[in-house]
């Protein structure tokens, strides 16, 4: 798979508190479910977060977040952070706990 699964690793470690984290292979990458909802995702690029459109502008102006376009057409809600904004566990925790929230706060699937 082509992810960083260091980065996968301390995910995890981040969310294994959670007894309603389920890990899926999605974008080429290992996403994190909440209720069937994904709140992040590990990439070889850094680390996918749901922040919802809310959330949004604010989430890209927190250095090393950018813009999440995996089509050619931004997808407003989710930013990538790239890996220097996750070096330290508490920017990688925030950013993980950000994308829980906001997935914690959808409808199950």
């Amino acid at each position: 798979m082509a992810y960083d699964e260091a980065l996968a690793t301390r995910v995890k470690e981040t969310l294994s508190g959670r007894s309603d984290i389920i890990e899926r292979n999605m974008f080429g990458g290992l996403a994190f479910m909440l209720a069937g909802n994904m709140c992040c995702c590990v990439t070889d690029n850094g680390l996918i977060v749901r922040v919802g459109p809310e959330g949004y502008e604010d989430a890209l102006a927190h250095p090393h977040a950018g813009v999440m376009d995996m089509t050619g057409r931004p997808m407003r809600g989710w930013v990538l952070v790239q890996p220097e904004g996750l070096i330290s566990d508490a920017g990688l925790n925030g950013w993980v706990a950000r994308g829980a929230e906001f997935a914690a706060g959808l409808p199950a699937k």
